[in-house]
């Protein structure tokens, strides 16, 4: 069983940065590849970018060159850089570990607005 704790989304204006973070408690974990999810009201889930257990890392089309993951193994920790956000990034962020199941946090609101 793995649990996410999302932190660090809010409020920012158009051009500007966050930080998320997502703690990790659970058996295994470096094994897991971590990563970010978001969705908007009406639509689905959608894939922002992953990191995997070696520090393979990618990216939605969308975030790529804006958006950086890393991850903190002895921390047991994700983050996602966001810069040069947009209005368009605005969204509830979820994070994800994958192993052979899918575990996700509760989400953080990050809003994009000036």
């Amino acid at each position: 069983q793995v649990q996410l704790v999302e932190t660090g989304g809010g409020l920012v204006q158009p051009g500007g940065s966050l930080r998320l973070s997502c703690a990790a408690s659970g058996s295994f974990l470096r094994f897991y590849t971590l990563g970010w999810y978001r969705q908007t009201p009406g639509n689905q889930r959608e894939f922002v970018a992953h990191i995997t257990n070696s520090g393979t890392t990618n990216y939605a089309g969308s975030v790529k060159g804006r958006f950086t993951i890393s991850r903190d193994n002895a921390k047991r920790t994700v983050f996602l850089q966001m810069d040069s956000l947009k209005p368009q990034d605005t969204a509830v962020y979820y994070c994800n570990a994958h192993y052979y199941s899918d575990y996700w946090g509760q989400g953080t609101q990050v809003t994009v607005s000036s």
